[in-house]
């Protein structure tokens, strides 16, 4: 039996991508616990323990984020903004894949460019690339 990691977070602001997305996980049985977010600013909250989300027992330190581009009030490259800035004890290593439906090439090569972000991938999340991104990034699952 694989290691399932702790946490993983979905943050996206459309609820049937989360549902499809939350399916996929609980399918590949990868995780302790997934956490639903439907914002950048939830996320930045959720991850430097503020607001209702002090104690957070239903989910711990995320050891994967998946997060959507494209969000109103704050897309998914305003959270790399703002999350670059929090304090070095607010961001535990942590893997971020970006997803999205953009067919843009320019998204892709802009996330590339970014230290924090790992990936990128189109959505819903797939069992197949699920299992190829966990053997990538989580080869002590095994």
């Amino acid at each position: 039996m694989k290691k399932k990691l702790s946490c993983i977070l979905l943050v996206d602001d459309d609820e049937p991508t989360n549902f499809l997305n939350r399916m996929t996980l609980e399918q590949a049985e990868c995780t302790e616990h997934i956490r639903v977010l439907q914002s950048g600013q939830e996320a930045l909250d959720f991850l430097a323990h503020k607001g209702k989300y002090l104690e957070a027992p239903d989910c711990p330190r995320p050891d994967l984020i998946f997060l959507d581009v494209n969000m109103p009030a704050m897309d998914g490259w305003e959270f790399l903004e703002r999350y670059q800035r929090l304090r070095p004890d607010q961001k535990v290593p942590v893997v971020m894949i970006m997803l999205t439906t953009s067919l843009n090439p320019d998204d892709e090569a802009k996330a590339k460019a970014i230290p924090e972000v790992s990936g990128f991938e189109n959505k819903p999340l797939r069992i197949d690339r699920l299992r190829e991104l966990l053997k990538n990034y989580f080869p002590d699952r095994e």
